[in-house]
């Protein structure tokens, strides 16, 4: 008993530890938010009222513009991210469902065949004729698809492919890092805005591109969720000659409402912390808060009240994210069982 006790009290003082380590930093913040100039630049001040007196001059002063623009990224953020979320998180449960309840069996030598016939016809393409970009990737991708699927009826040899190597491919878009990519995106935007179509700094350009970095996530997490899902319901509702579609929407939805509300939670964190594709594809009018929270400084140096007020206002929704998900799981709600 005496040991038991010991190591209880021993493991309590490692999470006080790591407590402080985790909410120092947070605590730091929100306290150097309501600092004077002269509080922060004479010395480490940790305490309100007894070692500085509060002041929201820093508020007035960012929302008054006086340190740039602080209403239009926020009004870019949460249109941006709340926008990709519905779409990812809608679109990788429709993936995630087919996955689920339909059997897949792709054939590696058809996949080989699209991407030889996309890469070398656009090879050719981009060498041989006056096509734009764009055009050249709608020509070549036009032509591989039906190519591939006209292969993959046929018997051809090698490795077949299936539902866990499907769902497999998509988690593997978040292996890489995202510089294997933004670059590229970044070139294929300038190239559309060139025929007319602009999505370098546009809504829907960054819409675009978020909703494909969050559905690797949507598609794995929707899957697990998915499963739990009894058949017997779906059966007994085809059996009363209703169709796919209305027993997706009607039934399935509901009851995955938990994981649907915990997935768009962890891919709208995702997205609203992102910092890569927005520092390359907007450059002031779509611009987000991980930016304006990286350009935070000026040419009378880190003015740290300032920064820290742009970091509160960062990570202020994604506290309340968290701290909500966590109610919703304490509570079961979040458990994946269907009653």
């Amino acid at each position: 008993m005496t040991e038991n006790r010991g190591l209880r009290r021993m493991g309590l003082l490692l999470c006080l530890v790591w407590l402080f380590f985790a909410a120092f930093p947070l605590y730091w913040v929100l306290v150097t938010a309501f600092k004077p100039p002269l509080a922060v630049s004479q010395g480490p001040t940790y305490i309100p009222f007894v070692d500085f007196r509060p002041t929201v001059q820093a508020f007035r002063d960012a929302f008054a513009g006086l340190r740039g623009d602080f209403v239009g990224p926020i009004v870019s953020s949460i249109l941006v991210s709340v926008t990709a979320t519905v779409l990812s998180v809608f679109l990788g449960t429709m993936a995630a469902y087919a996955l689920v309840r339909f059997t897949f069996r792709i054939r590696l030598l058809a996949g080989v065949a699209f991407a030889v016939i996309s890469i070398g016809g656009f090879i050719l393409l981009d060498t041989l004729t006056t096509l734009r970009v764009p055009h050249a990737l709608l020509t070549v991708l036009v032509t591989a698809l039906p190519v591939a699927v006209w292969l993959n009826g046929r018997a051809l040899p090698g490795p077949v492919l299936g539902n866990d190597d499907v769902t497999f491919w998509f988690v593997s878009q978040r292996i890489f890092p995202p510089i294997v990519s933004a670059f590229a995106i970044y070139l294929l935007y300038a190239e559309m805005g060139k025929i007319g179509l602009p999505l370098l700094d546009t809504f829907g350009g960054m819409v675009i591109v978020y909703t494909a970095f969050g559905l690797p996530f949507a598609v794995w997490l929707m899957r697990d969720f998915l499963t739990t899902v009894p058949l017997e319901v779906e059966e007994a509702a085809m059996v009363d000659n209703i169709g796919r579609m209305r027993i997706f929407f009607q039934i399935v939805l509901p009851m995955a409402m938990p994981g649907l509300i915990a997935t768009s939670m962890i891919v709208l964190a995702f997205v609203w912390n992102e910092f890569l594709f927005a520092l390359l594809l907007t450059t002031g009018d779509w611009q987000t808060l991980p930016i304006l929270l990286a350009g935070q400084n000026s040419s009378r140096g880190d003015e740290w009240w300032a920064i820290s007020v742009a970091a509160l206002i960062s990570i202020g929704p994604m506290v309340l994210v968290a701290a909500i998900l966590g109610r919703m799981m304490r509570s079961g709600l979040l458990s994946g069982s269907i009653k």
